[in-house]
């Protein structure tokens, strides 16, 4: 029987328990975590996910506050702003909204960023201390599925986990945090990628599969084992002129033919991505215990 991984009720039961948290440090007169969140020009789908992080921290009583700066600022202006939200020590926590105009090196950016502060767990520091199993900010889309696994009670001891995509961002860490010795962890991990040869051969033997490489509907059923957890990381949206917004979300993972073969399986929208800022929050509420 498929279970649908609910990741809008997950993460919803998280807020809620942060929220708990959050009235605790209230009543001992503590410091209120802040969340700060930099994001430069206009790109809708950046605003539309920035605005959904604020309204988290309102909703479980974190302070939050939202910098907007235009998509002509200069590389080193915004290393300044960087530089500021490193020493303000009123926030415990920021995220540079990804992804950054050409003329800025997104590199140069999450170097600049505090390992203390790093929220989104990009910092090479973080990977490491992560890649090295030691206590850290793990990265917010790789830790919302480990939460996923862990609240569906998914065994993942010993079994076969194939990760489809090499992104730093959710392939390479969740590669990592599955093999770990660590619960959820101990899988027997491939990571495959664009390059891979025969990829059908190898997802067919996935128990895990975790798909996020970037392209719409490329899981079918014919590439899944009967049986096997289908977690899609992907979202793209699809022109439609029957929708009312004109356009349908989709993940990477061909939902209506791969659901009737799988045991658990994430929806697009409402799987990972309200997941990504579960694990945010999760993150700064550590930051405000680490800063204090």
């Amino acid at each position: 029987m498929m279970q649908i991984i609910d990741g809008k009720q997950t993460s919803l039961q998280i807020q809620e328990e942060l929220s708990v948290e959050v009235e605790k440090i209230k009543n001992k007169g503590g410091r209120i975590p802040h969340l700060a969140a930099v994001l430069v020009g206009e790109d809708g789908a950046s605003i539309t996910y920035v605005n959904a992080k604020v309204k988290a921290c309102e909703r479980i009583g974190y302070r939050s506050s939202l910098i907007r700066l235009s998509s002509t600022i200069s590389q080193e202006d915004l290393l300044n702003k960087i530089q500021d939200l490193n020493i303000d020590q009123e926030i415990d926590g920021f995220i540079v909204q990804l992804p950054l105009p050409d003329h800025i090196d997104e590199t140069a950016v999450t170097l600049a960023i505090s390992p203390e502060k790093d929220v989104d767990g990009f910092h090479p520091q973080n990977v490491g201390r992560m890649a090295l199993g030691l206590p850290t900010y793990l990265p917010a889309t790789p830790n919302g599925i480990v939460e996923l696994l862990k609240r569906y009670n998914i065994e993942t001891n010993g079994k076969n986990c194939v990760v489809v995509g090499r992104s730093h961002i959710v392939g390479s860490p969740m590669s990592i945090l599955m093999s770990r010795k660590d619960e959820p962890g101990n899988a027997t991990v491939t990571l495959t990628h664009s390059r891979t040869k025969d990829i059908a051969s190898i997802t067919k033997e996935a128990d895990i599969l975790i798909v996020a490489i970037g392209k719409p509907e490329f899981i079918t059923a014919d590439m899944v084992k009967k049986g096997a957890v289908v977690i899609d990381v992907g979202i793209h949206r699809i022109e439609d002129a029957t929708a009312k917004r004109g356009f349908r979300l989709k993940g990477d993972v061909k939902f209506d033919e791969v659901s009737e073969k799988c045991s658990f399986i994430t929806p697009v929208p409402g799987g990972v991505g309200p997941m990504t800022i579960a694990s945010l929050l999760m993150n700064t509420l550590k930051a405000a215990q680490v800063n204090k």
